[in-house]
């Protein structure tokens, strides 16, 4: 039976983490440093949560002892409230497996402790933890989901509830013949997604073949999703196989179909009816037997009430539905992430840069990242050609390109929250947006690579009609 401790001054705390946890786990709800460090010392503990908040005490010796608790063997997680939340992410980096927020702690309790377990166990039995763990996790060994076949560079990273979320739809439909279809904005990981379900799924050894529906030409899309027959149109010297045929039983992966015509959406439709398909220039029929896989940025069901995207289509492929999401609504994963990716691209260029400073980690979880996963990965490159050192300062950041430059981002009010400084931060992208375009809001939300809607609500948010000063006919343009 796995062993817990809880290093808290918080009555409250103890019992509930007792109440959760004293069922399936050993729990010391209530010990002081020299408790911890005793059971520390008998190799009796297993994990141990380490709760900075402090209302009767000072909070320093309090980092200082976790500090020494990070250094020892036993897995860690630290708690904290919105006051040391920033000295959470030096104490990942320091070696704790990660931190919760106090608010959510309790909620998430059962599963951090159930992931720590798992990984626990598996490094015992010497295999890597069949899944992803629900934390924050120190800075070598960001969970990840390697798709085979592709590079290091190429994996699903996150341990939030949203990416749980997502692996365990993937899991669901990895063995189905189901159609799925992957929504979300430009840049969260649709094609990984897609990549992921083939993978752990029973056509693994089969091909995957991803096709982007905007990058083909009308004219052409026909010919190359069908193929065609020699002489089929003008210019054809020979037969050639479509994807429909090429990928044979593995998955074809149809990024951007919101983009397809209406013409283009009759005849795709048919083939997904009839299973079946001609050659341009040809009456046979060949079967599909490849999985089919969807994705858009897109709002299809709008677009459906708008007559731009056949309803009938839309419901044959939407039988099981996928959303990536945004980095904005899981940004616990921005640290593993630009980990990550600085691990993998300092490698990938040959050059000495392996940590962050603590003012750029805080820079990069300020940011809003409208271009999310690839937002961030462009950074992180340039971040690391950038740095003078062996460490990535906030000035090495392309973040300046925003209406506040990173240093700004660090000088918000030290007595509002982590969350309230971050939606300012937004609301002042917004309206810097909104002033450089005179108004008009779809080239603003445009330049910040964010939906109208997502625009509008930042504008209520911040009140910002008053605040920026325009009059009323130039902020109504659009």
């Amino acid at each position: 039976m796995m062993q817990v401790a809880l290093y808290s001054e918080d009555r409250e705390l103890q019992q509930l983490l007792t109440r959760a946890l004293g069922e399936i786990y050993q729990v010391y709800p209530d010990y002081s440093e020299e408790a911890i460090q005793l059971l520390l010392a008998s190799e009796t503990c297993d994990l141990v949560y380490l709760d900075l908040s402090s209302k009767h005490h000072a909070v320093q010796p309090r980092i200082n002892f976790s500090r020494r608790v990070i250094l020892s063997p036993v897995s860690s997680i630290i708690v904290v409230d919105d006051s040391v939340q920033d000295v959470a992410v030096e104490l990942v980096q320091l070696g704790a497996d990660g931190y919760h927020r106090k608010d959510s702690f309790i909620r998430d309790l059962q599963g951090t402790t159930k992931a720590i377990e798992e990984l626990l166990a598996s490094k015992t039995a010497s295999e890597p933890p069949a899944r992803q763990i629900e934390i924050p996790v120190r800075q070598n060994e960001t969970p990840t989901r390697q798709i085979e076949g592709t590079s290091s560079r190429r994996q699903m990273i996150g341990q939030s509830p949203r990416m749980q979320q997502v692996y365990d739809l993937v899991d669901r439909v990895a063995n189905l013949d189901a159609s799925v279809l992957i929504t979300g904005e430009s840049g969260t990981g649709k094609e990984l997604i897609a990549q992921s379900i083939h993978q752990h799924g029973c056509r693994a050894s089969r091909p995957f073949v991803a096709v982007s529906c905007s990058s083909i030409p009308e004219s052409l899309l026909e010919a190359e999703l069908f193929g065609h027959e020699k002489g089929a149109f003008t210019g054809t010297t020979g037969i050639r196989e479509g994807y429909f045929e090429k990928v044979g039983t593995g998955t074809l992966f149809l990024d951007e179909i919101g983009d397809l015509s209406l013409d283009a959406q009759v005849k795709l439709l048919r083939v997904l009816q009839e299973r079946n398909f001609c050659r341009l220039g040809s009456s046979r029929l060949i079967p599909l037997q490849a999985r089919l896989i969807f994705a858009t940025h897109r709002d299809l069901a709008e677009m459906v009430r708008e007559g731009t995207f056949r309803g009938d289509l839309y419901y044959r492929i939407n039988v099981m539905r996928i959303t990536a999401p945004s980095l904005r609504d899981h940004p616990e994963d921005i640290i593993a992430l630009a980990t990550h990716f600085l691990k993998y691209y300092s490698q990938e260029f040959n050059l000495p840069v392996r940590t962050f400073e603590p003012e750029a980690l805080a820079a990069l979880q300020a940011y809003p990242w409208p271009g999310n996963v690839r937002e961030i990965e462009n950074a992180i490159q340039r971040a690391i050609i950038m740095a003078s050192g062996s460490t990535i300062t906030a000035l090495d950041l392309p973040l300046q390109s925003t209406p506040n430059n990173v240093i700004g981002i660090l000088d918000f009010h030290s007595s509002s929250t982590f969350d309230q400084n971050l939606s300012s931060y937004k609301v002042q992208m917004a309206m810097a947006a909104l002033k450089e375009f005179q108004g008009n809001k779809s080239l603003a939300a445009r330049s910040l690579g964010i939906s109208r809607p997502y625009l509008y609500r930042l504008i209520r948010q911040g009140e910002m009609y008053g605040a920026l000063e325009m009059d009323e006919q130039q902020v109504e343009t659009m």
